[in-house]
């Protein structure tokens, strides 16, 4: 049988930027708020980030999480680790249920996304994350790929377009395909033009060192490269929104207004689940809006804001 947590006003699921801005926010609202997270944060996964603001050398993705968790619960959150299953309207407000069954008022969903990964053994691909031979985020992490050796996986219209993107900053920019190509004539022109090396033959094999990332293709060529870019895509954590029956968009992303709001009253999303940039920025930028949209709509709910005449 589940354990019931105390109600609380605000329950947020996820603790990666979104959630962890957004309970900073609400805890210093003085609303009671539980972060509910299950572990999964894209963001503990990053070696070293250089856009994040206020950090010009650099941060770690998890000091950045560690730092984050500690000004929310500075000012009174409560984290717990926990994964959601399932997420009802309950009454006047929410019951979501995991190994503990939370009730809530109002919800912040941010949740994140699952990358689409490349094929490797679990130790040699976070290795060669943390090496920095693979990356998946070319707006993140672009510049420190300036001048170097680019390969990037996946010769469909996204990947085309991410090679694009990456060639503003290397002249050696290789696209290949994952099984085969679906590139057009003209698509492989405008590649041609821009100096973007495109090769026929899928990959076989791939072998990350800390020199770099050795590639082999069916056909027996051999490639290396700094870096390679697999562009394959992600997939948004967006279930919860689905077993509401609210709608997602084509991508499985969840669509918000101006203030993260959902359809459902009481209910909002922050962060990469929504349909945008998958920055940490944004993330940060979604959870402080989120977060005072949630707390005035519970003002409103309870009669403490002005009415106009």
């Amino acid at each position: 049988m589940n354990q019931m947590q105390d109600p609380c006003d605000i329950l947020i699921i996820g603790a990666g930027p979104a959630g962890l801005t957004a309970a900073c926010y609400l805890a210093r609202y003085r609303r009671r708020v539980i972060v509910v997270h299950d572990g999964r944060s894209r963001t503990l996964r990053i070696p070293l980030t250089h856009n994040a603001p206020g950090f010009p050398g650099g941060v770690g993705g998890q000091e950045l999480i560690s730092r984050m968790e500690e000004q929310a619960l500075l000012y009174g959150a409560h984290i717990r680790r926990d994964h959601i299953e399932t997420l009802k309207a309950d009454g006047d407000g929410f019951r979501a249920t995991g190994e503990t069954i939370y009730r809530a008022r109002a919800v912040i969903l941010a949740t994140g996304i699952e990358l689409n990964e490349v094929e490797l053994p679990r130790e040699a691909h976070e290795h060669a994350i943390n090496c920095g031979c693979l990356r998946y985020c070319p707006v993140c992490d672009g510049f420190e790929a300036s001048d170097k050796a680019v390969g990037v996986l996946g010769s469909d219209v996204h990947g085309a377009r991410e090679a694009l993107f990456l060639r503003e900053y290397t002249a050696d920019v290789t696209l290949m395909p994952r099984t085969a190509s679906d590139l057009t004539p003209a698509q492989r022109a405008e590649l041609a033009a821009a100096g973007v090396k495109v090769v026929e033959s899928a990959v076989a094999q791939l072998s990350p060192s800390e020199e770099g990332l050795a590639v082999r293709l069916t056909d027996g060529t051999r490639l290396r490269f700094d870096v390679l870019y697999p562009a394959f895509g992600c997939v948004p954590r967006s279930e919860l929104v689905r077993q509401l029956g609210l709608e997602l968009t084509e991508d499985g992303c969840i669509q918000t207004d101006a203030h993260q709001a959902l359809a459902l009253p009481g209910l909002y999303a922050a962060g990469d689940v929504v349909d945008g940039l998958d920055q940490i920025s944004v993330a940060v930028g979604h959870g402080a809006i989120a977060a005072t949209r949630a707390h005035n709509y519970l003002r409103e709910l309870d009669g403490r804001v002005l009415r106009s005449a």
